[in-house]
C-alpha cells in the first residue's frame, strides 16, 4: 500500500495488481471526480481523492465493481475507434478513457486527463482485462480467504435487521418459523441432514407429522434431483403451500410409494391443487428479455419519445405481469378454500422460488417486514438451492444457457407491489435496489453458492454465528469465511441504511393468527381470507388495466 494513495480497505485475500493515481471518474451530471483507479484480483475500485477513509464502508458500493460483474471492457482514444478488451487482446494505443459495462446495469467511465498518466493508463487497462478473464466467482475459485471484517460493524447488526433474520441453517430456525406459522400437523424432518437424500435441498424439511422419515425416504427417487414435495407456507385459514420438482421420467412408484406420496400431499387437509408454471416465462425467455432491457438502458439506445414502446418490446414487463398474475391465482386458492397447493416445476429451483415468495408476500404480513423478507429469501431462495452464480452469469465456466436473472425478476415483481401498496411494506425501493446490486457482488456468502451443501462443502453442520471469522489454511471460501449480505453496514453507510426502512409501513403480526380468533386488518393485505381476497381482486384489476 503506497502512501500517496487514498485509504483503501482491501478484502480478505485481495491484492492490488495495478493502479492509476490521478484518474477521474465521470459522473452522470457531466462532471468528474478525481481519485485513484485500482485493479485488484477481486475488483476494480475507484477511491475518490477527498474521501475520508475512516468513515467509508468496508465495501464501498458506489465506486467499485467485482471483476465477474464486468460484462464488457472498452478502451477509448481520440485517435482511434473504441476497442473491446479481453484477456487475449493486444492494446496498441494509450487509452484516454475506460468504460466498464456491468451486469447490474451500471456503466462506469474513467478517463486519464494528463499526459503523465499514459503508462499507468496502459498498465491498468491491461490489468483489468487480464484479471477479469482470470477471475472466478469466489465459490468456484478455490482460493483461500484470510482476514476479518472490522469488528466495529458488529454493533450495527440489530439496527439492520440481520440479527432478526433467520438463516435456516440450523434446526432451531426451522422450528421457530414453523411455530410462528402455527402449522399444526407439520414437523421438521432431519432426513436430509447429511445431504445424502437430496444434495440440492436444505438440511431440514417441513413434512406432515404423521409421515415417518422411513416412509419419506421412499419418495426421493421419484422426483427430479430428488426434490420431494415439502411445506413452504401455512395459510392462517388452514391451507398449505407446497413445492416440489417434476416427477422423474424413469420412476415407477409402487402402491406403498403412492400411499406415502398421498400422505405427504394430502395429510387429511383436503384436496391438493397442482400448479405448474406453464404460463410463466422460462429461463431462456427471462434471459432474452433481460438482455434487451439492459441494452435499452444504455445511453442513446432509443429516442426519448420511443423509449416506452421499446421497453414494451423487451417483454420484461410482460414477464413481471405473468408472475404477479399467477401469484394472485395461487394466493386466492389458498385464501378461498382449505386445501393444499403444490407448486411443481421441473427443477424446483427457479420459478418455484419466485412464485412461492410472491404468494407469501401477498398473504403473510410478516414477510413484508424487513427481517421477515430477508428470512423469506433465505428459506425460499438460498436454502432451497437457487443457483445464484449460474443464473446471474457470474461463474467463469458457466454456460450461456444457464444464465437467467430469475432473482432480479422477483425483485422487480416485489417493487411493483411496493409501489402499489407502500403502506403494507416495511422496506423501500432503496432497499430493493441495494439487494439487487449486492446480488452481483461476490463478497457475501448469501449469493455465492448454489445450495446449502455447497456452502458447507458437505461438512457436518456447525451453528452459524453472526460474526465474520478469519480463516487460514483453507482451500476455498465457506459460509464462515464471508459475511451474509444482510450485514448491510459492511457496504452501506448509516445514512444509506436509514432509507431501507419504511417508517409508515405496517409491521404485521410476528405470529400467525389463530383460526379461532378474528384478527384485525394489518396493512393493505389483511391476513383474513375475506380481506385478502378483496385486495387480490384489486391487484387483478390493476394487472388487467396494465394489459389492456
Amino acid at each position: 500500500m503506497s502512501g500517496r494513495r487514498p485509504a483503501f480497505l482491501g478484502l480478505p485475500g485481495e491484492r492490488v495488481l495495478e493502479e492509476a493515481a490521478g484518474a477521474r471518474q465521470r459522473c452522470g451530471s457531466g462532471g468528474s471526480v478525481p481519485g485513484t483507479l485500482l485493479c485488484t484480483n477481486r475488483r476494480v475500485a475507484f477511491v475518490p481523492a477527498q474521501a475520508p477513509g475512516s468513515s467509508r464502508p468496508f465495501l464501498p458500493s458506489e465506486h467499485e465493481v467485482a471483476l465477474p460483474c464486468i460484462r464488457k471492457l472498452v478502451a477509448g482514444s481520440s485517435f482511434t475507434k473504441p476497442k473491446v478488451l479481453t484477456g487475449a487482446s493486444t492494446l496498441k494505443f494509450i487509452p484516454e478513457e475506460l468504460s466498464l459495462f456491468c451486469r447490474d446495469f451500471r456503466l462506469l467511465r474513467f478517463y486519464f486527463h494528463e499526459n503523465g498518466l499514459a503508462p499507468q493508463a496502459f498498465r491498468v487497462a491491461n490489468a483489468i482485462a487480464q484479471a477479469r478473464e482470470a477471475a472466478a466467482w469466489l465459490g468456484d475459485a478455490g482460493e483461500g480467504c484470510d482476514g476479518a471484517r472490522p469488528e466495529e460493524e458488529e454493533e450495527e447488526e440489530e439496527e439492520d435487521g440481520s440479527s432478526a433474520t433467520l438463516l435456516f441453517e440450523s434446526l432451531r430456525d426451522w422450528e421457530k418459523e414453523l411455530k410462528r406459522l402455527g402449522a399444526a400437523g407439520w414437523r421438521v424432518s432431519a432426513v436430509n441432514e447429511r445431504f445424502d437424500m437430496a444434495p440440492s435441498l436444505p438440511r431440514y424439511l417441513w413434512v406432515p407429522s404423521g409421515l415417518l422419515d422411513h416412509d419419506l425416504k421412499r419418495l426421493f427417487a421419484h422426483f427430479e434431483e430428488r426434490r420431494v414435495p415439502r411445506l413452504c407456507w401455512h395459510h392462517p385459514g388452514g391451507s398449505d403451500l407446497l413445492r416440489a420438482a417434476g416427477f422423474h421420467a424413469g420412476s415407477e412408484p409402487g402402491s406403498e410409494d403412492a400411499r406415502c406420496l398421498e400422505a405427504l400431499l394430502l395429510g387429511g387437509r383436503g384436496p391438493c391443487v397442482l400448479v405448474r408454471p406453464a404460463e410463466l416465462p422460462g429461463p431462456a425467455d427471462i434471459q432474452l428479455a433481460h438482455l434487451k432491457l439492459r441494452a435499452l438502458c444504455l445511453p442513446g439506445a432509443a429516442a426519448e419519445e420511443k423509449w416506452l414502446s421499446a421497453l414494451e418490446g423487451t417483454r420484461w414487463l410482460d414477464h413481471v405481469r405473468s408472475c404477479l398474475r399467477k401469484a394472485v391465482e395461487v394466493a386466492s386458492l389458498l385464501a378461498g378454500r382449505r386445501c393444499s397447493v403444490l407448486l411443481q416445476e421441473p427443477s424446483d429451483r427457479d420459478l418455484n422460488c419466485l412464485l412461492a415468495s410472491l404468494v407469501q408476500l401477498l398473504g403473510d404480513p410478516h414477510s413484508r417486514t424487513l427481517p421477515g423478507f430477508q428470512s423469506l429469501l433465505q428459506r425460499e431462495w438460498v436454502a432451497a438451492g437457487h443457483p445464484f452464480p449460474q443464473r446471474l452469469g457470474l461463474l467463469r465456466c458457466d454456460s450461456p444457457w444457464e444464465e437467467a436473472p430469475v432473482f432480479p425478476l422477483f425483485l422487480d415483481c416485489t417493487w411493483q407491489l411496493v409501489r402499489q401498496f407502500p403502506a403494507a411494506f416495511g422496506f423501500t425501493e432503496a432497499y430493493l435496489l441495494a439487494l439487487h446490486d449486492s446480488s452481483f457482488t461476490p463478497y457475501f456468502s448469501t449469493f455465492l453458492f448454489s445450495c446449502q451443501r455447497q456452502r458447507g462443502h458437505g461438512s457436518p453442520h456447525q451453528p452459524r454465528s453472526q460474526s465474520y471469522r478469519p480463516v487460514s489454511g483453507g482451500r476455498g471460501p465457506s459460509a464462515a469465511a464471508l459475511p451474509e449480505v444482510w450485514e448491510w453496514g459492511l457496504r452501506y453507510s448509516q445514512q444509506q441504511r436509514e432509507r431501507f426502512r419504511n417508517p409508515a409501513g405496517a409491521a404485521g403480526p410476528l405470529g400467525a393468527p389463530s383460526a379461532a380468533e378474528p384478527q384485525p386488518s394489518r396493512g393493505r393485505f389483511a391476513p383474513s381470507p375475506a380481506g385478502l381476497a378483496e385486495e387480490l381482486l384489486l391487484l387483478q384489476d390493476r394487472l388487467s388495466a396494465l394489459t389492456a
